[in-house]
């Protein structure tokens, strides 16, 4: 029997309301409970001063390394030398390359990998870099359910896109097919919004923006989620004229779920506005990838990604699940309100409440311990915009199924001093 306790630390678990300081144990890779008798073989990690909270939920990852080019990364360096115990790719694997992703990606990774599976035939090749592949010839409703239903082990959610270039290109077309697998499937549909692809030269069609939201809107189902509510691109939830769109409210209110997918097109100034407008995004996935990311790209891959912008001032833009936490509690929104989205939240989101984001006594012993310190912290976008954190959240380890992984992953960013 192997007997671990964190000892000492800040222990939070919305599933349970728990929130206060004491003793975790953990026994076989299993939660004993808070403050329950240990063996005195037992090892003791001091948590002293640090946040205990269920291991964290990144719902929106890009971790289909090799198979989407420079766009995939290694999954346990997003994962659990990031302090982030479960990961739902977004859009990587199809129903085409599926069985590689489970092989190649979710078997060998020691964080929990699950997928949110395209609706295009492609999948997330190179981050979505060839606006044709993505069109209406080049979905399959049929194989997309049945590979989505074959494999509910490992698929969560479906992935599609509801941005400019795409309207401009090809309509409605591809949003109706993909809102059919959605139906179909029963599992949330994850949708992009803000523009992606550059605007085609010819045969399009004028499409303003604004309306992206309207038409997509009556094609979705409760549960389904619009993604990048703080986009700094065209065709989100703000609209050209800086205000708000005033659907959003008609979508929270029809039980369509929100989330951050913060990503280097993340906006303070378009934060701000969404969250004083009274919208709280449910879940905080991270985004991040190849092309948003300061790692080597692979040999022969493009050099940049349209999606964003400068690339030499992207690329300068570290960011982790765990510092989108320091980034809305930057933004005013509580620790109470930020936790449940990378954790109860998130676990709902991905049908799996039960099973994931608590700490329940038996649950599995995913556990992600955070240093909590204050202080003054300049945090940037890419729009040069600044704001000032007095409290700052980093990943000291974490527990995966009772095995600690320290957050050691170069990736991590370190912020500057106010």
């Amino acid at each position: 029997m192997t007997t671990t306790v964190l000892s000492g630390g800040r222990i939070i678990d919305p599933a349970s309301h728990t929130d206060r300081v004491g003793d975790l144990v953990i026994v076989d890779g299993k939660i004993a409970g808070i403050d329950v008798p240990a063996s005195d073989a037992a090892e003791r990690i001091d948590c002293r001063g640090n946040l205990v909270l269920p291991g964290l939920i990144d719902t929106h990852a890009h971790v289909f390394r090799y198979v989407t080019g420079r766009f995939g990364l290694d999954a346990d360096m997003c994962g659990v030398h990031s302090g982030v115990t479960t990961l739902i790719d977004q859009g990587g694997a199809s129903c085409i390359t599926l069985p590689a992703f489970r092989h190649f990606i979710a078997e060998p990774a020691a964080t929990r990998v699950l997928s949110s599976l395209s609706a295009y035939l492609v999948g997330g090749l190179e981050g979505h870099y060839y606006p044709e592949l993505y069109r209406p010839e080049c979905l399959d409703r049929a194989a997309t359910v049945k590979a989505a239903l074959s494999n509910r082990d490992l698929v969560v959610g479906i992935k599609a896109h509801a941005e400019l270039g795409g309207f401009r290109r090809w309509g409605l077309d591809v949003m109706r097919v993909a809102a059919q697998i959605g139906h179909d499937t029963g599992l949330p549909l994850y949708i992009h919004f803000g523009q992606l692809w550059p605007d085609p030269s010819a045969n399009t069609h004028d499409i303003d923006p604004d309306t992206i939201l309207p038409q997509v809107l009556d094609l979705l189902k409760p549960g389904d989620v619009l993604a990048h509510p703080f986009s700094r691109h065209p065709g989100g939830f703000v609209e050209q004229n800086g205000s708000v769109h005033p659907l959003v409210k008609e979508a929270v209110d029809r039980g369509l779920k929100i989330d951050v997918g913060h990503g280097s097109h993340f906006s303070f100034d378009m934060a701000r506005r969404v969250l004083d407008a009274g919208f709280v995004p449910h879940t905080l996935g991270a985004d991040m990838h190849g092309y948003n990311t300061p790692i080597p790209p692979p040999a022969g891959t493009p050099d940049e990604h349209p999606d964003e912008g400068d690339h030499m001032f992207a690329s300068a833009i570290r960011f982790s699940l765990v510092s989108t936490m320091t980034s809305m509690l930057a933004l005013g929104l509580t620790l109470e309100q930020v936790i449940p989205m990378v954790t109860t939240h998130a676990a709902q989101l991905a049908g799996m409440a039960g099973t994931l984001g608590h700490l329940g006594a038996g649950a599995v012993a995913d556990v992600t311990v955070l240093a909590d310190e204050r202080g003054k912290w300049t945090l940037r976008d890419n729009e040069h915009n600044q704001v000032v954190a007095q409290r700052m959240l980093r990943p000291r380890f974490c527990l995966r199924a009772g095995t600690r992984y320290d957050a050691e992953a170069a990736i991590l960013p370190s912020a500057k001093a106010a």
